[in-house]
C-alpha cells in the first residue's frame, strides 16, 4: 500500500489516501473530500438526482460556480462515475450561455462529467443569459425558449439523458427536452446533481 497526503477540497483538512489493489484495478478515484464534509450533503430519495439542496450544497454551488473553483468538480466524481459508467443514453449536459461561460471561465456541467471521466456530447445552445433561479415559478413557466440546437448538431432517433446541476421547477430541463423532442429524439430522461 502507498500512502499520500492531500487536502480536502471543501475544508482543507489533510486527507490520507491509501492505494490498494482494489483502487488500482477498479475505477476508484482518490478521495477529494473528507468524510465529515461529505456527510453534510443530504442524499436524495429520488432516482433522478443525487442530493437534496441544503446549506452545505448551497455553499458548494456558490464556491464552485460563482467563485469559479473548478477543482470542486472532483467532489462528486466517484458518485457520478458509478451512476453513469454503464449509461447507454447519450449524455447531454445543460449548457451555459456563452457570455456566462466567458465570465465563469468554465462550463460547470461539462467539468463535472470530465472529472468523473464520463463521455458526453453537446447538442444545445443556451439562448438567454437570464438566470432561472432569480425568477418565480410563474415567471419560469412563461419564459421564452431557453435553448436551441447548435448549428452543427444532429439529433438521432435514440435515447438521450439531460444532466443539470439542480432541478427546482424543472423548467430548464423541460425547455431542453422540448428542443430535442422536436428535433427527433426517441426518448429523453433527466438526471440532476441536486433536487431543489
Amino acid at each position: 500500500m502507498n500512502k499520500n497526503e492531500t487536502q480536502c477540497l471543501l475544508c482543507a483538512r489533510p486527507l490520507q489516501m491509501v492505494s490498494s489493489w482494489k483502487t488500482l484495478l477498479t475505477k476508484q478515484f482518490p478521495p477529494s473530500s473528507c468524510e465529515k464534509c461529505l456527510a453534510e450533503f443530504e442524499r436524495s430519495a429520488s432516482k433522478t438526482s443525487l442530493y437534496r439542496y441544503n446549506d452545505a450544497m448551497k455553499d458548494f454551488l456558490h464556491q464552485y460556480k460563482f467563485l469559479q473553483d473548478v477543482a470542486l468538480a472532483k467532489v462528486f466524481r466517484q458518485e457520478l462515475h458509478t451512476i453513469f459508467k454503464h449509461e447507454k443514453a447519450t449524455i447531454i449536459p445543460i449548457p451555459m450561455h456563452i457570455e456566462k461561460q466567458k465570465e465563469r471561465t468554465f462550463a460547470h456541467m461539462d467539468e463535472l462529467l470530465k472529472a468523473a471521466q464520463i463521455p458526453y456530447t453537446q447538442l444545445l445552445e443556451k439562448t438567454t443569459i437570464e438566470r432561472q433561479s432569480s425568477k418565480t415559478k410563474e415567471e419560469r413557466l412563461q419564459t421564452a425558449p431557453l435553448f436551441k440546437l447548435l448549428s452543427d448538431a444532429s439529433v438521432e432517433y435514440k435515447e438521450y439523458l439531460l444532466f443539470d446541476d439542480i432541478k427546482t421547477t424543472g423548467t430548464t430541463l423541460q425547455h431542453a427536452r422540448t428542443v430535442l423532442e422536436e428535433a427527433g429524439a426517441k426518448n429523453i430522461r433527466i438526471f440532476t446533481l441536486i433536487s431543489g
